[in-house]
């Protein structure tokens, strides 16, 4: 007689758990179809146990019919790689200045280890997750930035933004039953002053450019129709009246987060903007999701209270 070994575990238990997949339930049946872009960043990137809960949510998602597209930075490892080759690591305005020697190291640490890892995590789970950057079948487009400090325009070197997606390579991709894991780093284009990225799409300079994950994410988010921006950060969320931690906000319109703008700490900035961007740009929704916390995206997205802070657009509370 086949005996089979399980767990034991009381009612009580057994019942909340049986009640958290009843409420996943509309949750997973409004999304299942639908494109979700992450931004994996923060500790969620460098604690073992966190990254390993990351690598099953992603899984999780596909499973039950979501597309999951990752898109990572990696800015500890880049600091970790710099100073063990003995490459100094400038910042102005607090942005890092990226001379052709740093531009080389970021290159090989995002696509070349740290995208590797996450893939590998993910593909423990199955054959599932595919890596690529955002110099792969054009999916990125970039012009060079610089930053203001005390008032004077200050060079960041192969630092730039990104102006366009093509996002054909994703989406054959997801249409394979795979999952894209996007490193971010851009080919740079001429910069015409339009602001058109297809205007000289063709005309790159030879040159590439780091570009920031939050922003890269909500441009993909945009491009790909997503139902959902989710950005991992080392907060709980977005905070009304920093460091009042009673002050956290759980969910926002676009006009409301252009207003608090100014207010916020200037490390959410690139990440609220973010979420703005996506959100103007018709995407459902954009949350502030805090990383350290495991199965914190499942939470989020599957709960009907939440855990951290999400952004709506205008309509939906008008």
């Amino acid at each position: 007689m086949h005996t089979e070994t399980r767990e034991t575990t009381s009612m009580s238990d057994a019942q909340d758990k049986a009640g958290t997949l009843i409420e996943a339930l509309p949750w997973i049946q409004r999304f299942a179809g639908t494109t979700m872009v992450i931004k994996y960043g923060g500790n969620a990137m460098v604690n073992d146990g966190l990254r390993r809960a990351f690598a099953e949510d992603v899984v999780f998602l596909h499973h039950v019919g979501i597309h999951p597209v990752v898109v990572h930075g990696g800015g500890p490892q880049i600091n970790a790689m710099l100073s063990r080759l003995g490459i100094e690591s400038e910042f102005k305005g607090g942005l890092r200045v990226t001379t052709p020697e740093a531009m080389d190291v970021v290159r090989m640490v995002l696509t070349g280890q740290v995208g590797r890892e996450l893939v590998g995590l993910i593909n423990s789970h199955g054959p599932y997750a595919v890596g690529m950057s955002g110099e792969d079948g054009g999916l990125l487009r970039a012009v060079r930035t610089g930053t203001v400090v005390d008032g004077e325009e200050v060079d960041l070197g192969q630092v730039g933004e990104v102006i366009g997606v093509n996002p054909e390579g994703i989406l054959d991709i997801i249409a394979a039953g795979r999952i894209p894991v996007i490193s971010t780093v851009a080919p740079e284009i001429f910069d015409d002053g339009t602001g058109d990225p297809g205007a000289k799409q063709a005309q790159t300079t030879g040159q590439v450019l780091n570009v920031n994950a939050d922003t890269a994410a909500a441009a993909l988010a945009e491009a790909l129709g997503a139902s959902k921006l989710v950005i991992l950060t080392d907060v709980e969320g977005l905070f009304a009246n920093w460091p009042d931690r009673t002050s956290l906000i759980s969910s926002l319109t676009a006009t409301e987060l252009r207003e608090l703008l100014p207010r916020l700490e200037s490390g959410m900035i690139p990440k609220m903007e973010a979420c703005l961007t996506a959100v103007e740009g018709g995407v459902e929704r954009a949350h502030i999701v805090d990383g350290r916390l495991p199965h914190s995206m499942l939470l989020e997205t599957f709960t009907t209270a939440g855990i951290g802070t999400q952004v709506v657009p205008d309509e939906e509370n008008s």
